[in-house]
């Protein structure tokens, strides 16, 4: 199973949350928190993480909080992903430095770069305002996205 980190899974809800709230409208952890129902501690922490990589920006003042540095329709759901976890890779040693102790021997040696290619354009593909429009769980939505998006990049 591929799943992502909870830490993760909060950051994209809390993007998908301030894409709803409307390009330029700012939020408080405290208000966001209440919205997404994840403690506000934790949507702190993870604002924190998404300032720090220019997803959200920070607005002093009474009405102050957070917002989106850049419309919903331009952040797609893989830069909030690499942005907490770092670059898409499906196995530690594609794309990444980690060593193997069975690359010299590894029949699949090399062969994982497409499939990082293909996962990263489909997560690419789906961007914070997709994810916004999507009502409940949004599986079916989802995937006609990706499916419309991506489908002649895996022929």
């Amino acid at each position: 199973m591929i799943k992502l980190g909870k830490l993760t899974d909060y950051a994209v809800a809390v993007m998908v949350q301030l894409s709803r709230e409307g390009n330029g409208a700012a939020r408080s952890a405290h208000q966001l928190a209440e919205r997404t129902s994840i403690p506000e501690p934790t949507v702190a922490k993870v604002l924190k993480k998404l300032a720090r990589k220019k997803l959200v920006e920070s607005v002093r003042g009474a009405a102050g909080g957070y917002r989106l540095a850049a419309a919903a329709e331009e952040t797609s759901v893989c830069d909030v992903i690499e942005a907490l976890d770092g670059p898409i890779a499906i196995v530690s040693c594609a794309g990444a430095n980690d060593v193997c102790r069975a690359e010299p021997k590894c029949p699949a040696k090399g062969k994982w770069s497409p499939v990082n290619q293909a996962i990263r354009a489909a997560l690419q593909a789906v961007r914070l305002s997709d994810m916004a429009r999507t009502s409940g769980c949004g599986h079916a939505g989802l995937t006609q996205i990706t499916e419309s998006r991506t489908h002649a990049d895996f022929k």
